[in-house]
């Protein structure tokens, strides 16, 4: 019962990094695709401001399910870091790039020096989640067992190649999302229309992938799309749908306060569909939750542990989330009032 807990704990944690994470890598694939340093300038000005009080904090949730996962399910760890350490590398490179060239640019003077690193941040952002994606994506077509030795096939299959993908639509569509809310937070309404615009494009390329993915996961990852299809999966899968087109007409309606939620919904409740699909195992169809589990004591203590770092921690980060999207953390200068409000720009 209590590894039972911790495993759907875990699916929450991974849950949360996808939304907030991935609503910053959506932010760094938008500034990949912004254009030149003229017509990318506003663009990147909101991005910049949009990004600043809350980037470092997101990665606490990725923090948190290693932990789990390194001290509730040892086995896990260990079959999934043996058989996936090349993208799990690549991924965390391009962690620590993204956030090294998303520091260094906004004090940097020198234009080819801004350029150098807006780079770094933004195709760290595309990759990083194509391959956490395509990491997902190998556990979930059955790839990684204990005892699985590294390969190519583990991680560049067409499921895992989809799944990373998916990861990189989904995080575009996120940050398009909230870069909406965030351009009417700062008096720029015409980058909100500009971001609306792409966030129906990046919800479009989710639906694509979606459709080509179908008959690629039943032949590819039977177990899974038997648990997508049915059961608690199918109905989060259903609900997923629901938000997303939700997200679609509060966009329409310019409501973009409450596309937020309904974006987190649709990205969070296919997470949970994903775990409900894979239960009872972690490792389909190889390991259950159950094998996979430590020693007694240390379980209890995981969740004991996690348990007051939910307290003490959870409402801290949602009293950050609350001023950072009332924009209490990033207070604008006249300079970027004048910025924001410029007539004439090209975008």
């Amino acid at each position: 019962m209590t590894a039972d807990l911790i495993a759907w704990v875990m699916v929450l944690a991974i849950a949360a990094y996808a939304c907030a994470g991935g609503t910053d890598y959506g932010a760094g694939f938008w500034d990949l695709v912004a254009g030149g340093a003229e017509r990318g300038k506003r663009p990147r000005w909101l991005i910049d401001h949009a990004m600043a009080p809350v980037w470092e904090v997101n990665n606490v949730w990725l923090i948190f399910v290693l932990i789990i996962m390194w001290t509730g399910f040892p086995t896990m760890f260990q079959a999934v870091f043996e058989a996936m350490w090349l993208p799990l590398i690549l991924a965390a490179v391009g962690l620590v790039l993204r956030g090294a060239g998303f520091a260094l640019r906004k004090p940097s003077r020198r234009l080819a020096r801004r350029r150098l690193y807006g780079a770094v941040f933004a195709i760290s952002s595309l990759l990083t989640p194509f391959f956490l994606g395509a990491v997902l994506g190998g556990i979930a077509s059955g790839r990684v067992a204990v005892g699985t030795t590294a390969s190519a096939d583990a991680w560049a299959n067409p499921v895992s190649l989809l799944t990373g993908l998916l990861a990189v639509a989904a995080s575009a569509f996120l940050g398009a999302v909230f870069l909406c809310a965030d351009a009417r937070r700062f008096g720029a309404d015409d980058l909100a229309g500009y971001f609306r615009v792409r966030a129906h494009f990046a919800l479009a390329a989710i639906v694509v992938l979606a459709l080509i993915a179908l008959p690629i996961t039943h032949d590819d990852a039977q177990y899974v799309w038997e648990g997508l299809t049915r059961g608690w999966g199918l109905l989060l899968v259903a609900l997923a749908a629901v938000c997303a087109l939700a997200t679609v007409l509060l966009m329409l309606r310019r409501s973009y306060g409450w596309s937020r939620y309904a974006a987190v919904a649709s990205v969070a409740l296919t997470v949970g569909a994903w775990g409900f699909a894979q239960r009872p195992y972690l490792l389909p169809t190889f390991l259950t939750v159950t094998q996979a589990a430590g020693d007694t004591h240390t379980m209890q203590w995981l969740m004991t542990v996690t348990i007051i770092a939910i307290l003490l921690v959870g409402p801290a980060l949602m009293v950050l989330y609350r001023l950072d999207t009332r924009g209490r953390l990033e207070p604008l200068t006249d300079a970027d009032t004048g910025a924001a409000r410029t007539p004439g720009d090209n975008l």
